[in-house]
């Protein structure tokens, strides 16, 4: 099934926005527009596009994109291996926003656990990998 929600990001700089969701968060490419600046990626059954300001069709103003671009939005994204994710950032010398840790939300009745971490993306945008932990009872 396709979802029904993808996120598109502008960004200063498509290349270095796909290798950092590629190599780092660990998205494939499904396709790519060159002349565009333009590429559609995905992990698991989550999608995302990310769209270079300046080349080809911008909905966005000047105003609006005045920076940083990222405020406001976390994008959670559930992954396998959360722990993967954050050797490749150590590696790459890139900084959390948010350490790995475990937290349990409530979700009515019950809680849902999850590992995660937060990272800014080249943009600012905040990228939360999440690994899930199984529900438990509340308290």
């Amino acid at each position: 099934m396709s979802p029904t929600l993808v996120p598109e990001l502008s960004v200063t700089d498509w290349r270095r926005s796909t290798a950092f969701y590629r190599d780092l968060i660990g998205f494939s490419i499904r396709y790519g527009r060159e002349d565009e600046g333009f590429v559609y990626l995905e992990l698991g059954s989550a999608e995302l596009m990310l769209d270079q300001i300046g080349i080809g069709r911008d909905f966005e103003t000047a105003e609006r994109l005045a920076g940083p671009l990222g405020v406001g939005l976390n994008l959670q994204i559930e992954v396998p291996d959360v722990a993967a994710i954050a050797a490749r950032l150590d590696a790459a010398g890139i900084e959390l926003a948010l350490p790995m840790e475990e937290k349990w939300y409530r979700t009515g009745e019950r809680e849902a656990g999850q590992r995660q971490l937060v990272v800014a993306d080249p943009d600012g945008y905040l990228v939360r990998p999440v690994q899930s932990l199984g529900e438990r009872a509340i308290g």
